[in-house]
């Protein structure tokens, strides 16, 4: 399993030991859709306007977002020969989940292993596009979270 994280922002502080977590989220999400460990994510830590301009860029939205997943095979793909086995890349707006922990009130780790645990399923050819997926979805994000004790704090909203 390669998992390559960059921080590519300097406008929250990015602890180096939240790394051994977010490979963590990385490898139970595989593990809990019984996908192996050999392929390859890409996690970029962004500002709000370089996600902005992703956003803006390939969705045609035009505003900042917490999480962006660029996917390169779909759920139903995984047995595919795939050169270099790359799952796909994970953008995600650190100024954006810092936003959004103070909004949930939960701790800004638990944020960012949401975000890195929702941007898996994406690449793993997921989405929330109706409600029925959403919850889906949702379910397994869940699961995920609480099989590592992240689990959701009484004061969330």
């Amino acid at each position: 399993m390669n998992i390559e994280i960059t921080n590519a922002q300097d406008k929250v502080k990015f602890e180096e030991d939240l790394k051994g977590k977010i490979r963590s989220v990385v490898e139970e999400s595989l593990k809990h859709e019984g996908w192996g460990t050999h392929y390859e994510v890409s996690i970029l830590f962004v500002d709000n306007e370089e996600i902005k301009r992703l956003n803006s860029e390939f969705r045609g939205i035009d505003r900042p977002t917490d999480v962006l997943s660029f996917p390169l095979i779909g759920k139903d793909e995984k047995d595919e020969f795939l050169e270099d086995n790359l799952l796909g890349d994970i953008v995600i707006s650190l100024e954006r989940a810092l936003e959004q922990s103070r909004e949930y009130g939960h701790s800004f780790e638990r944020e960012i292993a949401f975000l890195v645990c929702h941007s898996m399923f994406h690449l793993m050819g997921y989405d929330h596009d109706n409600d029925e997926r959403a919850k889906e979805m949702r379910g397994k994000e869940e699961m995920v979270l609480s099989s590592l004790g992240i689990v959701r704090e009484m004061n969330e909203k």
